[in-house]
């Protein structure tokens, strides 16, 4: 059993808000967090069992009475009807933490959520296991600025190898696959995985009736992490059109297994790539989807940058996200091929960050930072992520941080 960061939050937000809605991709942990969070008197009922989701789409009356609060509902987004009777106990009995919820398909949910609870509710988003999480240290993760304060924070975190990194990026971050490790295991896992969860969610919301295709989109995504997004590419590749691209991507987002990162713009010239940033979320999935037999293939193959910087980028927004924090995240990247991998704005700074696969940074790792300058922010402390020993100062504000301080 591993501690989530995301303990501290939830019990923070049930003191203010009647409803809470825990969403993010299946097999992340969100039940398990909710149980473990819960007292004795919280009932669980789970949507998964077809009676009960017959009871709530059907007669939606009748199963808010048979399951009065504080309870646990999972799997919400199999009756969105249950919404406005939900509503109807909120506004009664006025009392923070009745309803904790669960979903996976944020397809489903938003629109009778925004319709019906806004203001009464609570949305948090959870991915797999953070790197902190895994190493014991749930407790102590904090959204990630590249500031001095963070620095300091977590310089005594243990260092890792290279080889250690990439073992976990290929492993992944389900609870299930760190619980047994086992690489027969692990090919299980994502196996079932693809085959009961993606394609039987997608079914339930598009009509895909070609598996084959869809599985060769999955891998096509995958193969595209860390890159810009190419519908047309994307779309030649798998032998569909930009239409259908276009709606199974929302899905995979809607479903919390990818991440378009959107450019910086904003009151800026028009020489900037607009294009969003496609990145795979779990890095296992990613791994197992293209192929790579084990680490040591992955660390030395084609890959390995794309994917450590999708490791990276995950890691940090997981930092967010458990914390309950938005994430307001973009990269920057202009016609003449100038790029920061992740722009991070807080407040009015902007915090640049680039990802790099060395252990020796040159200081024109950072030399696209400048280009912020001219944007209406402020420029705040920049860092390089990459296999340092120990932070090293490139410049007077800007940072090589080794990659196990997230």
């Amino acid at each position: 059993m591993y501690q989530r960061t995301m303990l501290n939050t939830i019990k923070e937000i049930s003191e203010v808000f009647p409803a809470l809605l825990v969403t993010g991709p299946r097999q992340v942990g969100k039940t398990t967090l909710l149980e473990i969070c819960a007292t004795d008197e919280r009932q669980y009922v789970t949507l998964d069992d077809l009676d009960i989701r017959e009871m709530a789409q059907q007669d939606p009356g009748l199963f808010v009475q048979m399951y009065p609060p504080p309870i646990i509902i999972d799997e919400i987004q199999y009756a969105p009807q249950l919404f406005s009777y939900l509503k109807i106990v909120i506004d009664r009995e006025k009392k923070p933490g009745m309803f904790w919820l669960t979903g996976s398909q944020k397809f489903h949910l938003m629109h009778g959520i925004t319709e019906t609870l806004a203001g009464r509710i609570a949305i948090v988003d959870l991915l797999g296991l953070s790197q902190a999480e895994l190493d014991g240290r749930a407790d102590k993760s904090s959204p990630f600025l590249p500031t001095q304060q963070w620095i300091e924070h977590n310089r005594h975190v243990k260092p890792k190898t290279i080889q250690e990194v990439f073992q976990q990026i290929w492993q992944g971050f389900f609870p299930l696959v760190n619980k047994n490790p086992q690489e027969s295991a692990r090919h299980f896992f994502y196996s079932s995985y693809i085959q009961t969860y993606l394609q039987r969610d997608v079914r339930s919301i598009l009509n895909v009736s070609n598996e084959t295709r869809f599985y060769n989109f999955l891998i096509a995504v995958a193969a595209r992490t860390g890159q810009l997004l190419n519908y047309a590419e994307l779309a030649r590749d798998v032998g569909v059109d930009n239409k259908t691209v276009k709606a199974w991507l929302s899905i995979l987002e809607a479903s919390g297994l990818v991440y378009l990162l959107r450019p910086y713009y904003r009151n800026i010239t028009k020489r900037l790539v607009k294009t969003p940033k496609l990145y795979f979320l779990d890095t296992g999935l990613c791994s197992y989807l293209t192929k790579w037999p084990n680490a040591e293939s992955l660390v030395s193959g084609s890959m390995s940058g794309a994917i450590l910087e999708t490791y990276l980028f995950a890691e940090i927004l997981k930092s967010y996200w458990h914390n309950g924090v938005e994430a307001n995240f973009y990269y920057y990247r202009d016609l003449d091929q100038r790029e920061i991998d992740l722009v991070i704005e807080s407040g009015d700074v902007l915090y640049p960050v680039e990802f790099k696969k060395t252990a020796t940074p040159s200081k024109t790792a950072s030399r696209s930072f400048s280009l912020l300058t001219k944007l209406d922010k402020k420029l705040g402390d920049g860092a390089v992520m990459c296999f340092v020993n120990k932070y090293v100062p490139l410049s007077n504000n800007v940072t090589a941080i080794p990659v196990w301080y997230l």
